[in-house]
């Protein structure tokens, strides 16, 4: 039989075949080859290259069998056949589906085939809980995005599917049918009455309407993901248009979903929601690039009320979290958020960055061999983020004691010199999120009293446009009017002209009505004897209010984006901003500037109402801004904050640091719980495999070898996880 094997670059074999062999397929597999079809193979690849095309893949998921085909070619010294990538693409896929085999009994030998076993023990920082270990505020940390990377071209309807299996043995991919139970779950935004957006805001989030805030509207419209699912089409030609990926903290999988024929639907990220609440338990913090718009999403699904329950919350991560504004980050962003430690949740972006190479080689693979090197990809990642597990635990370790030695330093001599003691942080820091969360809000009034005021106003400007519009009517007639009857000349030149004006004052007169009606019901309601003139008290209040209202609207908008841009500004002056994270912030600044420039104009026209007037501003003069106390216009708001502690630059300068120092603290004690969990598995898992092992060796099971592999190469990696466990150990400063 022809061979290929690229270690010994035979080129054929002779394979003797007992009486009793069943089949030619095990003489060949007997003698360490693969044939390319069951019954009358015509090619045989050696298992050794298999294994090694397996291997390189792993390591390298861009190498088609097309380039490995070329490279054996190259290797025998031949130009380039096309029969060696059929063979070799019919025989690999053949050994996957024999190791995948041996796996899942390796598995049920081994105790790890029970259903979710991968998710709830994979990760044995997240899950080997002890006891008696310090209580963490939040029990799992995990992350959520979706990628487009993972696309895979759809079948044209004249062509016929070759490869019709369904590979549904992954424990990573969330079926279809159980994402699509959350399809239609939120009502889009746009269905829901809002009264008072955000001017130059469109904000699509798909919320409730007693859910929401206006936190997200800000946010929102930075992000493809936070638009209406209406508006998250994609092209006709992909079938699978993406993937949706969670991971733990650690950065390994938890699930994934296929994005089907869409861009991210809210349907995609429910659906982990749904897997979060149903095995990872309760006070779990989870990170989306729009965890704060998507908080709301939550609460107004069918998991709401158990999200609530369970105590877990949603923030953003912390990269893309200074792209939100600055009310945003004081509610989601990872360094406001006690418990969080240093955790950035920027797990995910890793991932996809990975998982790009494998995009050219399933973009026109079948549905089947898509999610089984998909699954080869994810099952790759977890075993290096295992292999590496000790070494990050490390490395978060070092960079909090670093903070906490260099950081309280310089805090305790700022502190010294400003005169700060720490309750004054806390209670800064309430203020400052307090603020900005009520910020624009307006105080409480008599609506009914505004409405019909407005009612009032509305009335007497359409008395005017229709007296107007009657005096139009009756000027057209002339002066001295006399009977004739009209020419058929004359008719016709003015018959347009006095339709137009008839039905101008007609309009009018039935507006005019319309008002009156509804004037004379409120009057009724309200118990008003009689109607209020401009001269009345009540009305002259009224009147004086919502001239008021209206500046301190606009006065409110511009002092909220102008205050947003400041602190922004201020964290592209700090020294430990990277680079990117600069960057989103400019672009996001850019955005805003325009904002700010529509927010002048609003302001001088509300200014120009009141009396006296207020002076108009400058957008050469607001966008010169550099420091609060330059802005003497919040002095004139009905939130002062200039003279607040909290807004002075040096002192937000302290808190942040403070905010550090805090988030560090809470990583030493995240990472002394998470080490002695990953060395208790370790031991207890060395136990367990012994016990396994004899017990297969007694009974002379067929699976001792392929799970003795198995233990052996994990003996292997958890000797390399033990040793950076050590490291740790040594640190100066371990408190574990």
């Amino acid at each position: 039989i022809h061979t290929v094997d690229i270690f010994t670059l035979e080129r054929s074999a002779l394979i003797s075949r007992s009486a009793d062999c069943r089949s030619p397929s095990i003489a060949l597999i007997l003698q360490g080859y693969m044939g390319n079809t069951p019954h009358t193979p015509s090619y045989a690849v050696s298992l050794r290259t298999l294994e090694h095309y397996r291997l390189l893949r792993l390591r390298k998921p861009s190498l088609s069998v097309e380039a490995f085909a070329k490279v054996i070619c190259d290797s025998y010294g031949i130009p380039y056949v096309r029969t060696y990538r059929t063979v070799l693409s019919s025989t690999f896929d053949i050994y996957l589906t024999i190791l995948h085999e041996v796996e899942k009994r390796i598995k049920a030998a081994l105790q790890r085939d029970s259903p979710n076993w991968r998710v709830l023990n994979a990760c044995p920082a997240c899950t080997y809980m002890l006891e008696d270990e310090p209580p963490l505020k939040f029990n799992r940390m995990y992350v959520f995005d979706g990628g487009n990377s993972a696309k895979r071209m759809l079948t044209l309807a004249e062509r016929q599917t070759g490869d019709l299996r369904c590979f549904g043995d992954s424990d990573y991919l969330l079926p279809r049918a159980f994402v699509d139970t959350f399809a239609g779950e939120v009502r889009p935004r746009s269905s829901i009455p809002h009264e008072d957006p955000t001017p130059g805001i469109d904000d699509h989030l798909p919320v409730s309407s007693d859910t929401s805030d206006s936190i997200a509207a800000d946010c929102s419209k930075n992000w493809k993901a936070a638009a209406s699912d209406e508006k998250k089409r994609m092209w006709s030609i992909f079938d699978e248009t993406g993937i949706f990926v969670s991971a733990c903290r650690h950065g390994f999988i938890l699930w994934y979903a296929d994005m089907v024929q869409s861009g991210e639907l809210a349907k995609y990220p429910l659906a982990i929601i749904a897997k979060v609440l149903e095995l990872l338990g309760e006070r779990s913090l989870g990170a989306y690039d729009i965890g704060c718009g998507f908080s709301s999403t939550v609460m107004a699904s069918s998991l709401g009320p158990l999200f609530k329950n369970m105590d877990c919350r949603l923030c953003v991560d912390a990269f893309h979290g200074f792209a939100h504004n600055y009310r945003c980050q004081t509610k989601h962003h990872p360094l406001g958020i006690d418990g969080a430690g240093l955790e950035d949740f920027g797990t995910i972006e890793h991932i996809f960055s990975a998982s790009n190479a494998l995009s050219p080689v399933i973009r026109y693979a079948s549905a089947y061999n898509r999610h089984v090197f998909l699954d080869m990809f994810f099952k790759q990642w977890d075993d290096e983020k295992y292999a590496n597990l000790a070494m990050m635990i490390y490395n978060n370790y070092c960079q909090a004691l670093q903070i906490i030695s260099k950081e309280s330093v310089a805090l305790t001599e700022a502190m010294a010199s400003l005169g700060i003691t720490e309750e004054d942080f806390t209670l800064w820091r309430q203020e400052e999120v307090e603020y900005f969360h009520t910020l624009g809000q307006e105080p409480p009034w008599d609506i009914h009293a505004m409405a019909y005021v407005e009612l009032l106003l509305k009335y007497r400007e359409l008395q005017s446009q229709c007296s107007a519009v009657s005096l139009r009517f009756i000027s057209s007639a002339p002066a001295n009017y006399q009977f004739q009857p009209p020419t058929q000349g004359s008719y016709t030149a003015e018959l347009s002209q006095t339709r137009k004006l008839e039905t101008q004052r007609r309009y009018a007169s039935e507006k005019l009505d319309a008002i009156q009606l509804e004037l004379v019901a409120m009057e009724v309601k309200m118990g008003i004897t009689h109607r209020w003139e401009p001269s009345s008290p009540e009305y002259q209040a009224t009147i004086k209010y919502m001239c008021t209202r209206e500046y301190h609207r606009a006065m409110d908008n511009l002092q909220r984006l102008v205050i947003q841009r400041l602190f922004e500004l201020q964290r592209l002056n700090v020294a430990q901003t990277a680079y990117k994270m600069r960057t989103q912030i400019s672009k996001n600044l850019q955005t805003r500037c325009h904002a700010i420039q529509s927010a002048v104009k609003k302001y001088n026209d509300a200014a120009s109402k009141l009396q006296p007037p207020r002076l108009p501003l400058e957008w050469a003069k607001v966008s010169h801004y550099q420091f609060l106390d330059e802005f003497m216009l919040l002095r004139e708001t009905r939130q002062d904050i200039h003279d607040k502690p909290w807004a002075k630059p040096a002192i937000r300068e302290t808190m942040r640091q403070h905010l550090r120092i805090q988030r560090a603290r809470e990583e030493v004690v995240r990472c002394n719980v998470e080490i002695r969990r990953i060395h208790t598995a370790i031991i207890d898992e060395d136990r367990h495999f012994s016990r396994i092992l004899k017990d297969f060796d007694d009974t002379g099971s067929p699976l001792l070898v392929a799970a003795h592999d198995f233990c052996q190469r994990r003996r292997l990696v958890n000797a390399q996880v033990l040793k950076h466990i050590f490291q740790v150990y040594d640190l100066q400063g371990f408190t574990g």
